[in-house]
């Protein structure tokens, strides 16, 4: 599998228009020894490619970024970029400002088109320092930056108007938390003081939240039902973005509420649900590793009539319609 053609450079505004859609957060597959199946990659990454998503986020967390070594990581969005070809690859780094750096740099040397920043890991933040983290991570590319607020990273309104102005190549803000009222705050604020146009605001909570957050003035979300399905992650996009609630609410309700049922019932589903039926559908993706918790049989066979009650594409159907295509 060679690699697609691409744009060799990417620069903080020329990702803009990309981030107001449906993002996707692909899984990471692994092999039947543990190993990163970097072929699986490329081949989950191309039929994203060809979707009506806007980019590719890769590793992000319903990737396993946490589960993954620095080397791994680097190569899933190596790989992730040679079969995207013009599709935006977004790069997740963080959990420290050395090894967030590091992931950043080798990212943007690999042809990313932004760096998306997860919170540092294990320490409580002192705010100006948490800024400080940001600044670290963005002085290594030249790339756009996407804050990533939850867990540790707790903004307020003040805080992301100190960050934009601290690191002129944030692009956009996403919000992890599922606190719609800050979210607002936030983007009321920061758009009053520094412009309307300066931030492309996204929701980061999941699928099952689009309606509040667009509601609230997001222009985008991340989508892990895009992992199999990013066909219903556009749609759930052109219904919110167009404002058509009622719409968006019966299709939340018929496609989105049972998938996200699934994915409540154990601490990892949410990962591993979405691992499972792409495995279920015929693509490559092995379990989720420790410490996430993987579906049962019965979990699985229920996951595997919703796939078909839904009529979810197949790999073999899209690779079937791709040749006849």
């Amino acid at each position: 599998m060679t690699a697609r053609p691409h744009r060799t450079a990417w620069t903080p505004d020329a990702i803009r228009p990309h981030l107001k859609g449906a993002l996707a957060f692909p899984i990471t597959p692994f092999a039947e020894d543990g190993t990163v199946d970097l072929d699986a990659v490329y081949d989950n990454s191309a039929f994203l490619a060809d979707s009506g998503i806007s980019a590719i986020v890769a590793p992000s967390g319903t990737g396993e970024i946490f589960a993954l070594t620095p080397d791994e990581a680097n190569a899933v969005v190596r790989r992730t970029v040679e079969a995207a070809g013009d599709k935006p690859v977004i790069a997740a780094a963080g959990f420290g400002p050395r090894l967030g750096a590091d992931l950043a740099r080798a990212a943007e040397e690999s042809g990313a088109a932004a760096i998306m920043i997860v919170p540092p890991y294990y320490g409580k933040p002192d705010p100006a320092a948490l800024i400080d983290y940001y600044a670290d991570i963005a002085s290594v590319t030249s790339l756009g930056i996407i804050p990533y607020a939850r867990d540790a990273a707790l903004f307020t309104p003040v805080m992301v108007e100190k960050l934009v102005e601290a690191v002129p190549n944030v692009v956009a803000f996403k919000d992890g938390r599922g606190d719609v009222r800050l979210f607002q705050q936030i983007r009321e604020y920061v758009s009053e003081r520094l412009g309307p146009e300066r931030l492309v605001w996204l929701a980061g909570t999941g699928d099952d939240l689009v309606g509040p957050y667009f509601a609230a003035g997001a222009e985008g979300f991340t989508s892990s039902l895009a992992c199999f399905w990013p066909e219903a992650s556009a749609e759930l996009f052109r219904l919110a973005s167009t404002g058509d609630y009622a719409g968006l609410s019966l299709y939340h309700a018929r496609v989105v509420r049972p998938f996200y049922a699934l994915r409540q019932r154990r601490p990892g589903f949410e990962v591993s649900v979405m691992k499972a039926a792409m495995e279920i559908l015929g693509h490559k993706a092995g379990p989720a590793r420790s410490p996430l918790a993987n579906p049962g049989e019965e979990d699985r066979a229920e996951l595997a009539r919703l796939l078909e009650e839904l009529e979810v594409p197949t790999a073999a159907q899209r690779a079937s319609s791709k040749v006849l295509a």
